[in-house]
């Protein structure tokens, strides 16, 4: 294929190397005329492993040119990959300057090419939040070119997961390929583009793809904070920190796994809690400064909150709870967050009642009946014996559970009461287009 990439930065450079190295035809667009010359001298202007060869090797082939000249890369190419910096401001917030005025220029050149060479795609690899590109760059695209985007002009979003030290590697062996689509035929082209490289690719909606880029980064960004303090906490504690996350990485079921990393309600129970408070309170004696380890408890009790928040804005005064224990198959109420809910509800005057066919209050013995009379005493007129009791008082349903017999007695669609999802139902994608539906886990 034929190829324009804008912006010949770490991403733009090794992606127009590695894309003129698979036998595509490419021309790199920068508005530095020093990096257009270094790359049409058949040098790389980054330091990377192995880019300068590449560079060197696919100059020389004649496969990678580098211009200035927007009008003329885009008339010579039929993709157009847009790798310019997306920068913060000095408020934190995301710049768009670069993104906008290349968006910009490539719809003007596209007008003036007048349609000729067939539907042309652009396709954006920086990063940027969700919503961008549909809401800026769709709009000034449309808007400079004169046409419809998705029907004279292809548009998608392709987030890159390069390494900066190991970027070239990463292209030819990436751990997955993005496809954020305005439309299939968009998708097509980028698949296309890629076509031979390994690894899952995934052909998602342009908000999607924006998002699992911050997800993957910040991701990144929570795993090395968290070695980090419990590095520091370790060796205050005169402990091998090294030792510990070798054990704790061999852990492929619970640790590094798919475990716990699905959106829902807060977490409690008797280990978790109890265990995040221990060791931040163990930090701060040890004098250790642990502010993501101290922020999980916060965070956990914001979500809470949240719950708390959509029942409030519904404006209704009868509430069903189904669901209490701290998780499913047990009748631990422990730090439950729907105990939680309960006596936050409970509190606020809120008409409850509960339904959860793991916990009877008869069955309810020692640490679990303690903790139970503490904080909730009012239990025994608040739970109901059935979900069918729970449905015929409420006007606002809140769903902590995936219990089927709740499952199947859910009502659907307006005339019922307002369903508040914590756990993310089995049918939501369905009900999340009914009236009175509102989830906490999306």
């Amino acid at each position: 294929m034929r190829v324009s990439v804008f912006g010949l930065g770490y991403v733009g450079c090794v992606s127009a190397a590695c894309l003129a190295d698979m036998g595509h035809e490419v021309v790199g667009v920068d508005v530095n005329q020093v990096k257009v010359d270094l790359v049409n001298d058949g040098r790389a202007p980054v330091v990377e492993e192995r880019i300068g060869e590449l560079v060197a090797e696919v100059v020389g082939s004649g496969a990678l040119r580098a211009t200035d000249d927007v009008r003329e890369a885009v008339m010579n190419s039929e993709v157009s990959l847009v790798c310019v910096g997306t920068p913060s401001e000095p408020n934190g917030s995301l710049c768009t300057t670069y993104l906008e005025r290349v968006t910009e220029q490539i719809g003007a050149a596209l007008a003036e090419q007048g349609g000729r060479g067939g539907r042309h795609t652009v396709v954006f690899r920086s990063t940027m939040l969700p919503g961008t590109c549909l809401d800026l760059l769709v709009p000034i695209l449309e808007k400079s070119f004169g046409g419809t985007a998705g029907v004279d002009v292809g548009v998608a979003v392709n987030p890159e997961f390069l390494r900066e030290g190991t970027s070239v590697r990463d292209f030819s062996d990436p751990p997955k390929t993005v496809i954020g689509e305005l439309d299939p035929a968009s998708g097509d082209v980028v698949a296309a583009l890629y076509d031979g490289l390994p690894g899952e690719v995934f052909r998602v909606p342009v908000p999607t793809a924006e998002a699992i880029k911050y997800a993957d980064n910040a991701f990144h960004g929570l795993k090395i904070g968290f070695a980090n303090e419990l590095g520091a906490v370790c060796q205050a504690l005169g402990v091998d920190s090294h030792q510990v996350m070798d054990v704790f990485l061999a852990d492929r079921k619970l640790n590094i796994s798919p475990a716990y990393l699905r959106p829902g309600f807060a977490f409690g129970g008797s280990c978790l809690p109890k265990d995040l408070r221990s060791l931040v309170y163990a930090a701060q004696r040890a004098d250790v400064s642990v502010p993501i380890l101290a922020h999980v408890l916060p965070s956990n009790e914001e979500h809470l909150q949240r719950a708390i928040e959509l029942v409030e804005r519904t404006g209704r005064r009868k509430v069903g709870l189904f669901g209490l224990s701290f998780k499913p198959g047990t009748d631990d109420l422990r730090e439950s967050p729907l105990v939680e809910l309960a006596e936050r509800l409970f509190g606020k005057g809120y008409d409850l009642r509960i339904h959860d066919a793991n916990v009877s209050l008869s069955r309810l013995l020692g640490a679990n009946r303690e903790y139970i009379e503490t904080r909730l005493p009012h239990l025994a007129q608040l739970l109901a014996d059935s979900v069918d009791e729970v449905l015929e008082h409420a006007e606002v349903v809140l769903v902590g559970t995936k219990d089927p017999a709740v499952l199947s007695a859910l009502p659907h669609g307006a005339g019922g009461p307002v369903i508040v999802d914590l756990v993310r139902l089995p049918d939501a994608e369905a009900r999340r287009a009914e009236p009175g539906y509102v989830g906490l886990a999306w």
